[in-house]
């Protein structure tokens, strides 16, 4: 029986949304590999325990810094994933990749299967602070009227809003997002026939503030995610369609916007013209480090 390979492993959070990080320009393994790898050692109490594994891989188109590659939880394939983005960025500045932005930050372009991005590490290579993700303009925003069971609040329910900020999103706009029984709602509405066959993850958001000309708008937000099949601390992409949605549908009066979500705070702007102009900007920080047989 061959030795088991040694797999050095970084443990990363973006406001709660954790992922294990993995230097693949070194290991090279295929994409079965890491999706076998990420059903594997993201399981919670039998496994290190992340929402997804992300891969740094060398570029593999001109202009970019390096390519990401994400498997959620189960191993499924994941577009986009925007916490994890900003973590990877944050991981490759520090292994000396991107080049020193005019903010004093380092500056990273990179491909993922949802698109090319751009991110700025505040601080430099060896710093704390927050990760800005300039994002590609959403798509596919629509609202959904037809599934077969609307989401609920105190007899409460508006259309869901569809939009794609990298991955699919479904956004329900509540008076209560802790009210929500998402554990119940989340599996029904990301599996529904309307969304097939991709399926979507499912946001609750609920409007705390609609800005001004002085105050960022503020919505409280939890997302069921696809892949991970449950309710996660953080989701950077439904962070964004939870924004965006609100404020194309005249929820909040301001294209920044603060979202609360139970592992922290996330800053969403835009243009005014709710299409361009895309940032997430929040927390990436490092856990810590240690290895793993494949």
């Amino acid at each position: 029986m061959p030795p088991a390979l040694v797999v050095p492993f970084t443990k990363m959070s973006g406001a709660g949304n954790d992922f294990v990080v993995l230097d693949n320009r070194f290991l090279r393994f295929s994409d079965a590999e890491l999706a076998a790898l990420a059903a594997r050692v993201c399981p919670r109490r039998v496994g290190v325990g992340a929402d997804g594994l992300l891969a740094l891989d060398d570029p593999d188109a001109p202009g970019a810094d390096f390519r990401m590659r994400y498997r959620n939880a189960d191993g499924s394939l994941a577009t986009m994933c925007g916490n994890g983005a900003r973590c990877l960025a944050r991981f490759a500045a520090r292994a000396g990749l991107g080049h020193e932005h005019e903010t004093g930050g380092i500056a990273l372009t990179f491909d993922t299967d949802g698109g090319r991005y751009t991110a700025v590490v505040a601080g430099g290579r060896t710093a704390s602070g927050p990760v800005r993700l300039d994002v590609p303009e959403p798509r596919a925003f629509s609202a959904v009227t037809e599934l077969a069971g609307v989401l609920l609040v105190d007899g409460h329910a508006d259309p869901l809003v569809r939009i794609w900020t990298g991955t699919e999103h479904a956004v329900a706009f509540v008076p209560d997002a802790a009210a929500v029984d998402l554990a119940e709602a989340g599996p029904r509405i990301r599996h529904d026939a309307g969304f097939a066959p991709a399926g979507t993850n499912v946001n609750v958001a609920e409007v705390t503030s609609r800005g001004d000309a002085e105050h960022d708008a503020r919505l409280t937000v939890r997302t069921f995610e696809k892949g991970v099949e449950g309710e996660t601390l953080a989701c950077g992409t439904g962070a964004l369609a939870a924004a965006l949605a609100a404020y194309r549908t005249g929820r909040v009066a301001v294209p920044r916007v603060l979202v609360a979500m139970p592992g922290g705070v996330l800053r969403v702007a835009f243009a005014p013209d709710g299409s361009s102009e895309l940032t997430l900007d929040g927390p990436a920080e490092t856990v810590y480090e240690g290895t793993l047989e494949a």
